[in-house]
């Protein structure tokens, strides 16, 4: 009977000593922002978007992005815009399109569309042969509907084999058709 009472002894106290609270030490670090990743460390995240950010920022240069980013993100990662700019023209939270080139604080170049979103010029006009949902409702009066029918119809047809095949497309009319028409090719 004695040795089951040490024995029992023994457990409790065994089970006491580990279940005792101890102080907990945590390390806070800062979380890395997108800007402050090199590409060695973001390489394998994904599809990218390439850019050039030009104008009144404070790091200006052809930046690689995660497909996806905004224009935000790409002022972001050029060190942000500088003291005093209006960047009012900007659309801040436009979906970036591979290619395409931003900028800030700067009248837009000679031949630049007029329609092109938030003051911004893409560098070449859409591929709509190749155009993700995410890049087709970027582009002016298209939204995530519209950039799924057409999207939808490059499935469906094949591909475009003219810029005027977008007419086609459920919800394109005339006027958005004349929009569109100098920021897309087939």
């Amino acid at each position: 009977m004695t040795v089951v009472l040490v024995a029992g002894l023994g457990f409790a106290a065994q089970q006491y000593w580990s279940a005792r609270p101890e102080p907990v030490t945590a390390t806070v670090t800062a979380p890395v922002p997108v800007a402050a990743q090199t590409p060695a460390t973001s390489a394998s995240t994904g599809p990218r978007v390439v850019v050039d950010v030009g104008g009144k920022v404070r790091a200006p240069g052809v930046l690689r992005l995660p497909a996806g980013s905004r224009v935000a993100d790409a002022l972001a990662a050029a060190g942000g815009v500088r003291p005093g700019t209006d960047t009012t023209g900007l659309n801040r939270a436009r979906i970036l399109v591979d290619g395409e080139q931003v900028l800030v604080g700067a009248p837009a170049p000679p031949g630049a569309s007029a329609a092109a979103p938030g003051g911004l010029a893409p560098a070449a006009p859409l591929s709509l042969g190749t155009a993700t949902v995410e890049q087709l409702d970027g582009l002016p009066g298209v939204g995530p509907v519209l950039a799924r029918h057409i999207v939808d119809f490059r499935t469906v047809r094949g591909g475009f084999r003219s810029v005027e095949d977008l007419r086609q497309v459920n919800g394109i009319g005339e006027r958005r058709f004349a929009d569109l028409r100098a920021l897309v090719r087939p």
